[in-house]
């Protein structure tokens, strides 16, 4: 698959909207002058970005500090709500987190990242950083490089290629061959780990959705504390009901309609 096409003419007033959201998104609650200072941008430009933001509601104003709009939540879930396999995941994802007894994601594939759609939590789950909506590189999570693994391999080449290894913990893999010759291993058994490399600490096994062509579109992954999620458990209990789990999960997105 070729990169998709890129603008040669992009809308700077556009594009000076989004820095504003992004940033907004990154640190709620920024003033004028402080976004000023962030940003190069004038400061009469993002006056009247912001302005237009509010006035339209994607934007709300209090003691002169701007945050996003909750106006934003409904745009993501109709987004979330394009996801065919969504509905039929979520409902696994919750029984499979009651079984384990740790944290559950689902998440699409969307261009070269992983979007966490949603998380179902067990009894002893492990708090992190992590967030529904957000964007990871796929080498960094274990249902991302599921993903990765069943793609053609050109493809990953191209997505690595444009995205890069950024590493997150020092055992994030950052060398592309070392990084294929696990997707190899991952292809053979059908499921890919996560070994502190997206968090120190934690550990996960994960394996990818694909549609009917067998394409992957999204990944359930099973995560937990290293001191906990190890040994038999990580490396055969859990990648057993995960992989029971992404079989339901197929066989209702195949025949679903058809039952």
């Amino acid at each position: 698959m070729s990169e998709r096409p890129r603008s040669n003419r992009p809308v700077t007033t556009t594009e000076s909207s989004i820095r504003i959201l992004q940033r907004l998104k990154d640190n709620p609650g920024r003033t004028l002058d402080e976004l000023t200072e962030e940003l190069d941008i004038a400061r009469s430009t993002i006056h009247r970005h912001l302005l237009t933001l509010e006035d339209n509601d994607f934007l709300f104003r209090e003691d002169g500090r701007f945050y996003l709009s909750l106006r934003l939540l409904d745009f993501g879930i109709s987004a979330r709500d394009r996801i065919s396999f969504f509905d039929v995941a979520r409902r696994q994802v919750d029984r499979l987190a009651e079984e384990t007894g740790e944290k559950v994601w689902l998440v699409a594939k969307e261009g070269d990242y992983s979007v966490h759609l949603y998380k179902a939590s067990g009894a002893s789950p492990l708090e992190t950083s992590a967030r529904v909506g957000q964007r990871r590189n796929l080498h960094q999570l274990a249902a991302g490089k599921a993903i990765l693994a069943y793609l053609p391999e050109a493809e990953s080449r191209e997505i690595i290629e444009r995205q890069g290894l950024k590493e997150v913990t020092e055992q994030t893999i950052t060398d592309s061959e070392a990084l294929f010759e696990e997707l190899a291993k991952i292809r053979e058994r059908g499921y890919a780990f996560n070994l502190g490399e997206s968090i120190e600490g934690l550990n996960a096994v994960g394996a990818p959705i694909r549609d009917e062509e067998g394409v992957p579109v999204g990944g359930i992954s099973i995560s937990g504390p290293a001191n906990r999620v190890k040994g038999s458990l990580l490396r055969d209990e859990l990648p057993d009901k995960l992989l029971a789990t992404i079989d339901e999960i197929h066989i209702n997105i195949r025949y679903g309609n058809s039952t």
